[in-house]
This record gives C-alpha cells, structure tokens and sequence, in this order.
C-alpha cells in the first residue's frame, strides 16, 4: 500500500547534490530509475527533473525488505546523509557521481506497473508509443530539458519586454471568424445556436484595438490555432510570444526591439553573444540568390540566372521558358562531377516536380564528357553558362527551366538545400540570423484570379508604394519583415495601416464589397474612426524558437502534449464524438 509524506519535506533536488554537501542530512524525492540488489547493499537510482542521484541501503537496515520489494518509476522517498563515493566507487558520467545518500529512513509513495517502453534518452520505442504515453515519455531527461529550456526562453522574453515598456494583457480565445489565411477552429454557440465563435489564428485584431485604446505596448505569450495541413515544424494549436507597439512608422522601430529580444533570450538560453546586428535583406534579393524568402545563408550554393545567356538559345526548353515571360536559373556545385550519378540526377528532378518545375537539367562537367544537352548549343553559349554559372571542369551545374520565374525560384531554392543537407555542407553548430524586409504586399491566385494579402491584409503598403494600390497591386511593397534562424522563419511582422481610408482600399484591392467588409471587419473599421496612432508589431513562434534554440529538429519535442500528423492526440483520443445530447444542446447535427 502507498506510503504518505507525513513529516517529510524535501530538502534537495537529486540532481543538485555534490562533494560539499557530504556530511548533509538531506530528504530527496523522485522515480527509480534502476535498482541493484546486491545482497549486503541495495543501490537505487533516484531520478527527477534534475538529474539521478544513488541511494544506499544496507541490509541491516530495518527497511532493507522494504527497499528490496522497490522496481523501475516507483515514486520514493528518502531521507539520508550525503556520503562520499571513495576512488573507483566514483561515477565521473553522472553530475553527482561523487556523491551517495546513505538512507535512513525510506517510503514507497507509489508502485508503478512495468512501462510500455524504457524510460531513458536512448529509448528505441516509436514515436506513436512514445506519444500514446506521453506522460511517461515526458519523464526521459532529453524532453525534460527541452521544457525547462522553453520556460527559461518565455521568462527572458518576458523579462525583456517588461524592461522595455511592454505589458502583459490577455485577449480573447473565443472570437469572430474572419476567414482570410488559414481555416478556424470553430466553436457552436449553445445560446445563439447556428452562430459560431472562431479560436485565433493570432490576436491580431485585437493587438491593434489595444494600440486605439491606448495600451501603447502590449505583449502576450499568446495560444493560437490554425486548421491547416501539418509539417515536422508546425501544430494545429501553437504559442506566439506577441506584441505591438504604438507611434512608430518605420520598420526599423519594431525590429530593433524585437531583435534586442531575440538577443537577450540566446544570451540567457545559450550563452551566446550577439554584438553586432542582425543583417537585413530585402525579399527580392533573398529569393534571387537564395531562391527562398526564408534563406539558410550558413552555406554557399547560390543561384544563378542563365535567361539572358541562353534565352535564345536554339534549345527549346530553355527558349520556350524565357518567351513565355518565366527563366533559367541554376546551381553550380563546385567539385560535383564525381560526388553525383545518373541516379542522383533522376532523383533530383523527380524532387523539384513538388515545387512547381517539370525537372532538372543535371550537367556533370567532365574532363572526358559533356553534358548530353551541350550539343543544342553553341561554343560562344556553353561558355556563357560557365561564366555566369561560374563553372568549371569537375563542377556539377543543375539547371532549371519554366516558363513561371517563381518555378525557377521555388525549386532551386529547394534542390540547393536538399543538396546542402544531402553532403554535409551546413554547419549545424552555427546560427545565422538575418532580417528579410520589404515584401510584396499581395500575392496572385491564378486560381481564383485575384489578389491575396501575402501577410495579412492589416499590413502598411510602404509609403512611396501606395500611388499602385489601384492601378498595379502587384508592384506594391509592404512594410513587412521576418527574422530567419538557420533557414527557418522564427518571426515576423509589419507596420500596420492606421488609416481607414488606407484600409478599405486594401480591403477592395483584396476584392472584398462594402457587404464583406462590414460583416468581417465592420468593429474594426468602425474604431478607426476614434484616432488611431502610428502602430506596428510582431510575433516570434515560441515552439519554433525553442526548437531552434535546442538543436533539435522535430517541434513536438518541446511541446508537452503535441498533436500528430492528423492534428490528431494519441494520448487522449482528441478529437472525438460526443454524446447526441451534447449535440442537441447546441443545436447540431452530424
């Protein structure tokens, strides 16, 4: 039968203990870990969540049967003196390896079942396992490190923005659907059945009604929830470290203080430094060089436009795609000859068909070989590849041809990092942060054959772009920025508009009626009309950033109870169907 505290309380954590606190009668608390029965000695590995420390029982001790009878994750408590582990006794691998408890009194708070799987770092289980059972999963000190590294990131966040003038306000989790990005999680209203409340995809209404009411700064750790189609890095339901400021026009105001955050959160999570500032690059550079509006500059390998030198060209794909108004580009991988093969080469073009391109034109520039497609072009355009491309022989140059410039773009920028993971090219003890500025304020559906706002349509066109809004919305720039972490968006925001006139001709560019403005947005445009200041903002995902911060590479890692593939949770059985009384409350049918 479990045991009970009465007159215990802890004095130390396990993980805690070292050689100066030999002699200390301390009472410690945790899950075993493993326990040794060696007859005139049992040894038991006591865990929490800050590191295992070993209990000593002899077998003259009046409990020794009750110690004998303890197995794996029973809950103990023990109370002894630190004694010092002598010579080999010493464990060098363990933080507190010179050090034992020599137990005097010992209680079973709790017996535990064999677990489904070992609790220990090089767990071998599956990640469905693992996540059936997260609870025990969670007690392996990797996961646990990764929690206590988020809280200590959240705290300096919002130790910074403290300092820095901000507070902390709550908004609402129940809202208005205002469908325009990702779809809502939609709540029924038992009251007002047939209506339905929306959960955020951010608080960003109601950041900027708190900038009208004169909060000035405002931040939030916020929870956010977005029904959109998951990855490795994204959740159906995720945490935002959020805020927004007043009177500034200039994105420069927002993003000097939001990288004083990042800065202050890697000085205290990591020890790392950051004196100078983060670089800043304009969109339309980043997706030139880089092919990507997110850049991982940690590795060469940047694009090359080839429409000019073989856009009249006599071969048809590379002719074809520059008359149709799209482009030639590639990658020269320096030394590739030798490193790729015909298999690769397959590969590689059956990899850019996800982005838009119909393949890779793979040349292998060999001392004994051309390429096959070299005899389509002249002496004088073969030596114009190689100068713009910057090639030479035993490089590996991957051309793309299509007749849309983003194919081009968006699938270069994907085969070179999947060309950097595939040989080792990216250091990944490094981090490179940099700041991607001046966006296009809208995007083109060909689809729907209409405008969508590439962020969202509260952004602030820039000032010298707002005369296009009209006539050629495509030109138009925004006053829009993220920050990329290692190739990762870890952020991002803009100045808002703070104009009503301003915001109904973005609402019009979008193709909204006065109908749909005032349905969707008719509170927000009628608090324009009470003064509005100059205001601007941005939010860094937290799981992300944590993420990055760790090294790690999946986000459930640093989420305690994450959801699956299917935005589905193992461990609950979340979602699921509810009783018909349930749904006749509410009105609802299924």
């Amino acid at each position: 039968m479990a045991e009970f505290l009465t007159g215990f309380k802890r004095t130390d954590m396990c993980g805690t203990l070292r050689a100066k606190d030999a002699g200390r009668v301390v009472t410690v608390m945790g899950f075993v870990q493993k326990y040794r029965n060696l007859g005139a000695l049992i040894f038991i590995d006591l865990r929490d969540r800050t590191g295992i420390v070993q209990l000593a029982i002899k077998n003259t001790d009046p409990f020794y049967e009750k110690a004998a009878s303890i197995r794996n994750e029973y809950v103990v408590a023990a109370r002894g003196t630190v004694a010092p582990r002598e010579g080999t006794n010493a464990n060098a691998s363990m933080d507190t390896g010179e050090i034992e408890i020599l137990v005097s009194e010992i209680r079973i708070l709790s017996e535990a079942a064999v677990t489904p799987f070992f609790i220990t770092d090089n767990c071998n289980a599956n990640e469905t396992l693992r996540l059936t059972y997260r609870y025990l999963d969670l007690r392996r000190p990797f996961l646990q490190k990764l929690l206590m590294l988020r809280d200590k990131a959240t705290r300096a966040a919002r130790n910074y923005l403290a300092e820095n003038g901000f507070l902390e306000i709550e908004t609402p989790m129940l809202g208005k659907s205002t469908p325009e990005g990702a779809r809502d999680y939609l709540v029924p209203s038992r009251i007002r059945q047939g209506a339905f409340y929306a959960l955020p995809q951010s608080p960003q209404l109601y950041k900027q009604l708190l900038m009208i009411a004169g909060m000035d700064r405002y931040y939030q750790v916020a929870r956010c929830f977005r029904d959109e189609d998951l990855r490795a890095n994204r959740q159906p339901e995720f945490t935002q470290i959020d805020i927004e400021m007043s009177f500034v026009d200039s994105e420069e105001d927002v993003m000097e203080i939001a990288e004083g955050l990042i800065k202050r959160v890697f000085f205290e999570c990591k020890g790392i430094n950051f004196t100078e500032k983060f670089r800043r690059m304009t969109y339309q550079e980043a997706m030139r060089r880089f092919g990507s509006d997110k850049p991982d500059t940690r590795f060469g390998l940047e694009l090359n436009d080839l429409s000019d030198a073989l856009g009249k060209c006599g071969f048809a794909p590379f002719s074809d795609a520059v008359n149709a108004g799209g482009g030639i580009g590639c990658i020269t991988y320096p030394s590739g000859a030798a490193k790729f093969t015909r298999k690769d080469a397959d590969f590689f073009s059956e990899f850019v068909k996800d982005y838009g391109a119909k393949g890779v034109f793979s040349a292998y520039l060999k001392e004994d070989a051309a390429p096959a497609f070299f005899k389509h072009l002249t002496d004088a355009e073969i030596t114009a590849l190689m100068g713009v491309a910057g090639a030479q022989t035993g490089d590996a140059v991957f051309i793309i041809a299509d007749k849309k410039k983003e194919n081009v773009l968006n699938a270069l920028g994907a085969l070179r990092l999947h060309l950097a993971k595939k040989t080792g090219l990216i250091d990944e003890s490094k981090y490179d942060i940099l700041w991607v500025k001046d966006f296009p304020l809208f995007e083109y559906n060909e689809e729907d054959k209409r405008y969508y706002a590439m962020h969202h349509p509260f952004t602030s066109p820039k000032n010298e772009d707002l005369q296009f809004i009209k006539t050629d919305p495509g030109r138009v720039r925004a006053k829009a920025y993220d920050l990329v972490i290692n190739g990762q968006e870890a952020g991002g925001g803009s100045i808002r508009i703070h104009s009503g006139e301003v915001q109904r001709l973005m609402f019009e560019a979008l193709g909204m009626s006065e109908e749909d403005i005032k349905a969707r947005f008719g509170f927000f445009i009628e608090a324009f009309r009470y003064g509005t200041p100059p205001h601007g903002g941005l939010a860094f995902g937290l799981d992300r950033l944590v993420m990055l911060l760790s090294g790690d590479d999946n986000i459930k890692d640093v989420i305690a109870f994450p959801k699956v593939q299917n935005a589905s949770c193992l461990m609950t059985g979340a979602p699921d169907f509810v009783e018909e009384k349930q749904l006749n409350e509410l009105g609802l049918k299924t």
